[in-house]
């Protein structure tokens, strides 16, 4: 009956371990898909260098809301992708660069880049944006 009860519980134990270690080893980004209530406090952040870090908040294949954190000075460098984008300014002083306009936006304001248009960011005073993407951006999880 000893034995019995040992092997039972090196087996609880052994189950416990390895589903610790498997939910540690997921990827930020595979614990966003298909989160239907973000609880920013839990969501780690990804260290992008250059001033800036990122979270995944929540994903499908159609759509898909990232937090960007920039220090003051941060450069979200100009490139553009097939997907639209909008993004919320939730807090600090950003020159946003779409095409070949510019615009100081603060706290509250926010921004919409059709697909396929060069755009970019200059942080001025640190601050967040919140980007929604359409389709979800597959390069973010890999």
């Amino acid at each position: 009956m000893k034995m019995l009860l040992r092997t039972c519980l090196s087996i609880a134990l052994y189950l416990f371990l390895t589903n610790l270690m498997s939910a540690q080893s997921r990827k930020p980004a595979e614990e966003a898909k298909g989160k239907q209530f973000i609880v920013d406090s839990e969501i780690p952040w990804q260290d992008l260098g250059g001033g800036l870090k990122r979270k995944i908040l929540s994903y499908d294949e159609t759509m898909m809301m990232v937090k960007i954190e920039f220090e003051k000075g941060g450069i979200g460098t100009p490139h553009k992708h097939v997907h639209t984008q909008m993004s919320y300014v939730e807090s600090g002083v950003f020159e946003i660069t779409i095409g070949d306009k510019k615009q100081l936006l603060r706290a509250g304001d926010g921004y919409y880049i059709p697909s396929n248009v060069m755009h970019g960011a200059v942080c001025m005073e640190p601050g967040v944006l919140i980007d929604l993407f359409t389709p979800m951006r597959e390069d973010f999880v890999k």
